[in-house]
């Protein structure tokens, strides 16, 4: 008589696997993240497919900035030697290359001077410094907008991470009878949304 032992699957003991916690998304970190650094709450929240976008904004309004600036200084710059009277300042002629520096430079051509072309030259001297400086400015303001965006973008993306999206939602539409003061029963529609 010997003890024959079989082993069977409800012998054994099974040690349930640890389930991974739920991310559950904080907007108040996620802001102070996003405020620190831009594209951090976006990490955070793990959403990294935005960072390249957070970045791509910043390099677009860094560059118009960069290009609006540089213009800007080129034509202060032009604007100062065309009107001096040094004839070494001479970085319009760059910028006027087009035109005939007879017609609107008195000191290297008096004899040709025209003052109502140096006057038309100065005009639209003046309308470019104006213009560029306004859309470099106008840029400056957009990469404090477009910070303000990427840190509201991590706050709702946070406030919004864990909202239930799904299809137990209900929609019915119901005729219901209702009395009409002194004209008896009248039919209206009945619209009901459950959540």
């Amino acid at each position: 008589m010997g003890f024959n032992y079989k082993s069977s699957a409800q012998d054994t003991l099974s040690v349930p696997e640890p389930s991974k916690p739920v991310f559950e998304a904080n907007p108040q970190r996620a802001t102070m993240l996003a405020v620190t650094f831009p594209g951090f709450g976006q990490i955070y929240n793990r959403k990294y497919w935005k960072i390249p976008l957070v970045y791509a904004g910043f390099g677009g309004i860094a560059y118009a900035i960069s290009y609006n600036g540089s213009l800007y200084n080129k034509y202060m710059k032009a604007y100062q030697d065309f009107t001096d009277d040094i004839p070494e300042t001479d970085s319009y002629l760059n910028i006027l290359s087009f035109a005939d520096p007879e017609d609107y430079d008195p000191v290297l051509h008096p004899d040709t001077y025209d003052e109502s072309a140096a006057a038309w030259y100065r005009e639209r001297m003046l309308k470019q410094i104006d213009y560029n400086k306004k859309y470099r400015d106008l840029s400056y303001i957009g990469i404090a907008l477009w910070y303000l965006i990427t840190v509201l973008d991590a706050n709702v993306d946070a406030s919004l991470y864990n909202y239930d999206i799904s299809d137990n939602l209900e929609f019915a539409l119901a005729p219901v009878q209702m009395p009409l003061s002194g004209r008896g029963m009248g039919l209206n529609i009945s619209m009901i949304v459950n959540f």
